[in-house]
């Protein structure tokens, strides 16, 4: 055997392309596809006909690999700089936001956040069960002891209205009846408490889901088991239909997007918990991604709930009015999350 080392091998050189062969190959695909991101840029991808729109993918793809070549050869860096622009304009326009921000707001209550909430219908039936469930134990707990009532509900949100009040001085917190100075601003206190209380439930009934959903369900139980327990002393004076009258004004929307926090809360837990064939931390993001387009729709709805609120307390007062705002806030919700939408045309290149 010889010593010799070997001989050294020479690097690969980039192939020599010519740029104008190269130019003629291909220039008809860019200048299409130029025209098109042009065209969707300026108006809206749902200007393009439907063979527009499967052409778009593949033309991209096509501008792509010229980019490729012509990085690799070379051709000259005015041809490189226009398939990057080319390439980058068509990338944003198939993957990219889909057009301004008022299109992804209009977008987001259109079609985005109701398809979210009805894909946990299954979780939001189970936050209603729940609480209700909850509330019917409150309700009977207070009223066979009022002594739980203490134990339920803590002195800051009760402001007096627990079971050694009178009726009177019940009916007085609820206004519009014609109490005004000290008992409006009591009333306001209460209102304003009333209303962080279920922000706060809402939102860590959904940031809490992570940890088994077990938090979740805790929160769930809790807003039920005060509703039930506030509803049981004003039932016991025999003004429970005038305290239902007061809630549903605004409780509707309100309990509503605290269920809707929890159910996507349920889905992160259930996730988390069973994970499948995936990673457990890869099912909880793909979870979470839904469950976060709910809970921001849900805070638009304690914002709806905190103005309906304010007009029940200050200008709606006869109580026959505010449960049939709330009523038709529920019915309003209900066919906005759940009634059947066509699918969009305009999204095939997204």
């Amino acid at each position: 055997m010889s010593d010799a080392a070997p001989m050294p091998v020479a690097a690969p050189t980039p192939m020599l392309v010519n740029a104008s062969r190269f130019r003629a190959a291909h220039e008809a695909d860019w200048a299409r596809l130029d025209a098109l991101v042009t065209r969707v840029e300026k108006r809206s991808v749902r200007v393009l006909a439907d063979d527009d729109l499967l052409a778009m993918p593949l033309l991209y793809r096509t501008a792509l690999s010229s980019l490729a070549a012509a990085r690799a050869t070379s051709l000259d860096r005015a041809l490189v700089a226009y398939l990057e622009q080319l390439c980058t304009r068509a990338y944003f326009q198939l993957y990219g936001p889909p057009g301004s921000a008022w299109a992804q707001v209009g977008r987001f209550f259109r079609r985005d956040w109701p398809a979210a909430v009805q894909g946990l219908w299954r979780e939001t039936l189970a936050a209603l069960l729940l609480t209700v469930a909850a509330a019917l134990a409150g309700f009977w707990l207070v009223r066979a002891d009022p002594a739980w009532f203490y134990g339920i509900i803590p002195d800051a949100m009760a402001q007096g209205r627990d079971p050694t009040a009178t009726a009177d001085g019940l009916r007085a917190t609820l206004g519009g009846h014609g109490q005004g100075g000290g008992r409006e601003g009591m009333l306001a206190v209460f209102a304003t408490f009333l209303f962080t209380h279920n922000a706060q439930i809402a939102i860590f009934s959904f940031a809490l889901g992570l940890a088994f959903g077990v938090p979740t369900v805790l929160l769930i139980a809790y807003n039920g088991l005060t509703l039930g327990a506030i509803v049981a002393v004003f039932a016991g004076k025999g003004i429970g239909i005038d305290f239902a009258e007061w809630l549903a004004i605004h409780g509707t929307t309100e309990l509503f997007a605290i269920m809707l926090s929890g159910a996507a809360g349920f889905r992160i837990g259930l996730a988390f918990a069973f994970p499948g064939r995936r990673a457990r931390g890869d099912a909880a993001v793909e979870a979470g991604r839904g469950g976060a387009v709910v809970m921001l729709g849900a805070v638009v709805m304690l914002a709806v709930a905190g103005l309906l609120e304010g007009i029940g307390r200050q200008t709606v007062t006869a109580g026959a009015t505010r449960a049939a705002i709330g009523a038709a806030m529920l019915v309003g919700w209900l066919l906005y999350f759940y009634l059947p939408r066509s699918v969009e045309r305009g999204d095939g290149a997204r």
